[in-house]
């Protein structure tokens, strides 16, 4: 059967040499390589866990960091409040139109944070199986709410595990405004990392990591439409998405594909001993922060020359924020190339000061206030 397996591999190899999720898309046009990202200004001191970041009308900014949620103000969001602390990490926020504080708890499930009131509101299961793994949150004007969960019964942290088992168990899943009536919308998504309705409520953005792609679907009253495939082959694994106030989407890539990668996924032999005889964090995966311990994997090509690694390098991780159209088309990006600081971009919103991104690799948040088109 072992030699059965290799031969199909080989064949498939050849027949499908240049299929869609095999090819690597080159960083061109719109998404051509920069250190922007690296220009961003660090807000305060680090931010060890930094995962989501969210902004109100009235210039606020919330953050979830590690097992707590803060609140960011003052003169160049200096000013951190901390808002509440969860017993485990907190992940993907919302604001409700009724003015909660939608948060995704990892382990727990979901929680709504009323203002007035001191104690959350939990929704912890969805047919009759536990939200252990909620990624991101988001609200419709009509007050429906939206989560995706990356991967049933699997921890965010254990995201890497995910990815080399190939596993493709994630959720949608829709809530009453109450987080009331949990329904699955959709089942088997390959780890679906950000989810976000248009401004006018008449559509879903949905980022499914492991298959790089970004869908839009329709809401109406019966429900979700037809898949709408945007961006079919990325160039990177894609993160949360966030309305930048105009329109258009900003859409966090938390790594680059590599070839290395590509080519360790379809060797089941080595990815299996791999898993069963290395830490994760030497494993040839992707990487939120990379380059600071001589253990890790490298590729060709990714050394360091002079003591500088180079930014055309392989990289180990990367930083990307891609800017997307009302379509979903990319119309510019920041990166941080693999020489660069800031890697690891999980979300970023918009606020009238410029952009709040979150690196969690980097554990900073910047403020971003150049020119995006």
């Amino acid at each position: 059967m072992g030699m059965f397996d290799h031969l199909l591999r080989d064949i498939r190899s050849v027949v499908d040499r240049d299929g869609g999720q095999n090819a690597i898309p080159p960083l061109d046009g719109a998404l051509s390589p920069n250190d922007r990202l690296d220009t961003a200004t660090p807000i305060g001191e680090a931010v060890p866990g930094v995962d989501d970041v969210i902004a109100d009308g009235n210039g606020v900014v919330y953050v979830s960091a590690g097992r707590s949620i803060w609140k960011l103000g003052g003169d160049g969001f200096a000013t951190r409040t901390k808002i509440i602390e969860f017993e485990d990490d907190a992940g993907g926020l919302a604001l409700h139109p009724d003015g909660r504080l939608l948060v995704c708890v990892a382990g727990r499930g979901l929680a709504a944070i009323d203002p007035a009131k001191p104690v959350p509101r939990w929704c912890e299961a969805a047919d009759g199986s536990a939200l252990a793994g909620l990624l991101s949150v988001t609200a419709a004007p009509d007050g429906r709410i939206y989560a995706v969960e990356g991967s049933v019964g699997r921890r965010p942290s254990e995201w890497r595990h995910d990815l080399m088992e190939k596993r493709s168990n994630g959720r949608l899943i829709a809530f009453g405004a109450d987080l009331d009536n949990p329904r699955v919308l959709l089942r088997g998504l390959p780890y679906p990392y950000g989810a976000a309705v248009s401004a006018d409520g008449n559509s879903l953005w949905l980022t499914e990591s492991w298959a790089h792609r970004l869908s839009s679907f329709a809401l109406g009253g019966s429900g979700l439409g037809a898949r709408e495939i945007v961006a079919g082959n990325m160039p990177g694994y894609p993160a949360r998405l966030h309305p930048d106030g105009h329109g258009g989407l900003l859409l966090g890539l938390f790594a680059r594909r590599t070839h290395l990668i590509e080519f360790v996924l379809k060797e089941d032999d080595f990815r299996e001993e791999m898993m069963a005889t290395m830490p994760p964090d030497y494993w040839v995966a992707p990487a939120l922060v990379g380059g600071s311990d001589c253990l890790e994997p490298m590729q060709i090509g990714g050394v360091k020359a002079l003591g500088i690694q180079k930014p055309w390098a392989p990289p180990r991780s990367y930083g990307l924020l891609v800017h997307l159209d009302a379509e979903g088309e990319a119309t510019d990006s920041l990166h941080s190339r693999a020489g660069g600081r800031f890697h690891g971009i999980t979300a970023a919103c918009a606020t009238g000061r410029g952009i709040v991104i979150a690196a969690r690799g980097a554990g900073r948040l910047l403020l971003f206030t150049g020119d995006i088109r």
